[in-house]
């Protein structure tokens, strides 16, 4: 009877404790989806056919030079002129999960050394959603960080970097704002270095396609997201880690950039392109599932391969401008000013070719504009006009003309020598 019992009581225990295992786990799946998380980024590890898929979308839009996006937001950004040749509420402000870290990644770059050693606090360790898998008292470079930060889009990477380099999560989403207003960014703040949804952290497409093409820029950002396996050590051990972007090493030209995922943000992925003289940077935010934004990115860059080229926009700028200075520098007058004539100047352009669609290229216009009378004195630097290049009747960039040097006005000596010019030229004297 007594070994009955306790033998009862084992079961018993055994059955408690399986509940309790049961119960946590639960728990913490349910504490996982309540905050949005990338479920080790691992929605981004969803395997797509990628040869398949950019066959499909050729397939269907071969003969088409418009496009159908299905996710909520995209863009095509032209990295030579930085603007945006195609746009689907591309100046929404709008959550972008994981591609926030490509800020952050820009901060750390700027501010940390790579060789620093980062021991990880119970705060990066305990953080949710996409992770490198870092544990409390692990030890880390500041540049494997930065690879499992750009990689394998971890959170515990980004919350780390971030108390190294800024002291704390707001010290560093402070360091990430002000290098936002650098930057010119108008409509993006930042709330925390890994991008899980919270109120208050947006972009739009526009700005986080200038914030990879500022990254891009920077030799080491490059370098890592444009790396497939990278080997990295923690502890001292080596670990090989995946980029989360499938697109690399399978659509030609692909060298970047970030994979993203959270409820708000939806799927998101940045992505830079070089095909010949074409180098650009899509974005999609807000697609419903993986298989849409890569299909709608491949669609992005086929169109853009397809419809534009490359024009030399300064040269046309430059030649147009020379042209008009011969017929019409000399019209324009200066009154009682010690010159009555004006030597102008072109703001510099600062790029010289410009991704255009290729109906469009001979709706290019130029025009140049001028006072022709002016009352001296006129200041070297004043602006005098402009030059507005218009294509398709829309005006997409606007040239300052600026005096050359100064032009006095007359005094009462530059009479005198004046009108003693007037009276011994014409043999009054």
């Amino acid at each position: 009877m007594i070994k009955k019992f306790c033998k009862s009581k084992k079961l018993l225990k055994k059955f408690l404790i399986i509940i309790f295992i049961i119960t946590i786990t639960i728990y913490n799946l349910n504490i996982s989806k309540a905050n949005n998380i990338e479920e080790t980024e691992n929605p981004e590890d969803e395997k797509i056919d990628i040869d398949s898929l950019q066959k499909e979308v050729l397939e269907t839009s071969a003969n088409t030079e418009e496009i159908e996006i299905n996710s909520r937001i995209a863009l095509i950004y032209d990295r030579a002129s930085g603007r945006a040749i195609y746009s689907k509420n591309g100046d929404k402000e709008t959550p972008m999960a994981s591609t926030t870290k490509i800020m952050t990644a820009i901060v750390v770059l700027e501010n940390a050394n790579l060789k620093d050693v980062v021991t990880i606090n119970s705060k990066a360790a305990g953080i949710g959603g996409s992770r490198l898998g870092l544990k409390k008292n692990d030890k880390i470079t500041v540049n494997d960080l930065l690879y499992g930060l750009l990689l394998r889009s971890g959170n515990d990477a980004a919350v780390a970097l971030a108390i190294h380099v800024g002291g704390s999560i707001e010290g560093f989403a402070d360091m990430m704002n002000k290098k936002a207003q650098e930057m010119g960014l108008k409509n993006s703040h930042f709330i925390v270095p890994h991008g899980l949804d919270n109120d208050g952290h947006y972009t739009t497409a526009y700005e986080l396609a200038k914030m990879a093409d500022y990254a891009l820029k920077i030799d080491k950002f490059k370098e890592i997201v444009s790396t497939r396996i990278a080997t990295i050590y923690i502890n001292g051990y080596a670990r090989k880690i995946n980029n989360t972007n499938q697109l690399l090493g399978s659509i030609n030209g692909v060298y970047g950039v970030k994979t993203g995922f959270t409820n708000g943000a939806g799927r998101c992925l940045v992505s830079a392109c070089k095909r010949g003289e074409l180098d650009i940077i899509t974005v999609i935010i807000g697609a419903n599932t993986t298989k849409i934004r890569t299909a709608d990115t491949i669609k992005l860059i086929e169109y853009t391969n397809k419809n534009f080229e490359m024009v030399n926009i300064k040269e046309r700028i430059y030649n147009e401008f020379n042209r008009w200075l011969e017929i019409n520098e000399g019209r324009i007058f200066v009154n009682k000013g010690e010159k009555n004539s004006v030597k102008l100047q072109l703001e510099d352009i600062n790029y010289e070719k410009m991704a255009i669609k290729k109906g469009n290229i001979d709706k290019i216009e130029i025009e140049v504009n001028t006072m022709f009378y002016l009352e001296a004195p006129v200041m070297e630097k004043d602006i005098l006009g402009n030059v507005k290049i218009l294509l398709n009747n829309e005006v997409i960039e606007v040239l300052e003309i600026y005096n050359k040097e100064t032009i006095n006005k007359k005094d009462v000596v530059d009479y005198m020598y004046e009108f003693i010019y007037i009276i011994t030229t014409r043999g009054i004297v």
